[in-house]
């Protein structure tokens, strides 16, 4: 019985595999066109991008609140929401591009995985009209009001992925800074952690990233938001930053991303630090795969890391357990 179940398991993995090979084949064509393909790298698409007005589910209310100099927005459940935890959730878009209906869906899901938790989401600013620190004043602004509302940081989680990762991160060390309160915890998605471009794996991914790689022209190595700051300053590049006393990080990351570095190399130096980090690395997988949601397997199993990483958070607020409990917790 035991061996056919690892067959069930391996074909299982084999279907992965072919599905996300279809999913990596398709962008590398689109991004190998030559009148899509540049535009796509650069993010001029995502930065121009139409959307229709997204529709919240009925099982959903969506508040609309006003900040200094951004809209956000409150997701919770219709009913008998649970005001006890929130997800402050900054999205991605190399910092050039704004909110999209993604992240929305993003936030139901999120909602979902915590039982119910709030997920608050600022339209932060961009450049180049807006370069750093706009969207640092943004974050910090959005982490603030939730915290003016009643919101306890030990029960605050903040998301983000790709520049959302990498502002997460460049929050929590501002807050550090400042003598403020940190969040509970982490979860970073294909975190942008290093504007200087400079991780090993920006040569050694170059030509298998279907997204990023084959051009050094792509949002990658667009510096509209570090304008004339230097790009080592932790809160532009959080990689170089210090992180003792951080929370708890989930970082998930794709093996043939050219970002790939971006993640290895801050979960080593928060290890180095006393952080609790959990590195995964989705075989073959591009930037930011989660977009896939519950469609593609290996997105549905990183948005299932990610519930299981918060009903741990949960329970270390409750009691101690050791190493391998935790990761017991994960199976």
């Amino acid at each position: 019985m035991e061996t056919d179940n690892r067959k069930n398991e391996n074909k299982e993995e084999r279907k992965s595999s072919i599905f996300a090979a279809i999913v990596r084949d398709s962008i590398a064509r689109m991004t190998a066109d030559r009148l899509i393909g540049p535009k796509l790298q650069s993010g001029e698409i995502r930065k121009n991008l139409v959307e229709p007005q997204w529709k919240c589910p009925s099982c959903f209310h969506l508040t609309k609140v006003d900040l200094s100099n951004c809209q956000a927005e409150l997701l919770s459940l219709a009913q008998n929401p649970n005001p006890d935890r929130v997800i402050l959730q900054l999205h991605g878009g190399g910092y050039i591009g704004s909110m999209r209906n993604a992240y929305r869906s993003f936030a139901g899901l999120y909602n979902e995985l915590g039982k119910g938790i709030n997920v608050f989401t600022p339209d932060y600013r961009v450049a180049p009209e807006h370069p750093y620190p706009a969207a640092l004043e943004d974050a910090l602004e959005a982490y603030e009001w939730l915290l003016r509302f009643g919101a306890q940081p030990e029960k605050i989680v903040i998301a983000g992925d790709s520049a959302g990762g990498g502002l997460a991160l460049a929050l929590c060390l501002y807050l550090k800074d400042h003598g403020m309160q940190l969040p509970e915890g982490l979860v970073l998605m294909s975190p942008w952690t290093d504007l200087t471009a400079s991780g090993e794996s920006y040569e050694t991914n170059f030509t298998k990233d279907p997204l990023f790689g084959n051009t050094r022209e792509s949002m990658i190595y667009n510096l509209d938001y570090v304008g004339k700051e230097d790009p080592k300053n932790p809160y532009i590049s959080p990689l170089f930053g210090t992180y003792a006393g951080f929370p708890p990080m989930l970082i998930q990351v794709g093996s043939i991303e050219m970002l790939l570095s971006d993640s290895t190399s801050l979960a080593k130096k928060a290890k180095e630090a006393g952080v609790k980090v959990r590195l995964s690395i989705y075989e073959e997988m591009f930037h930011v795969f989660q977009m896939g949601e519950l469609m593609l397997p290996e997105s549905r199993q990183a948005w299932e890391e990610v519930g299981k990483f918060l009903r741990v958070l949960d329970r270390r607020r409750q009691e101690t357990f050791s190493q391998q409990e935790e990761e017991d917790m994960y199976e």
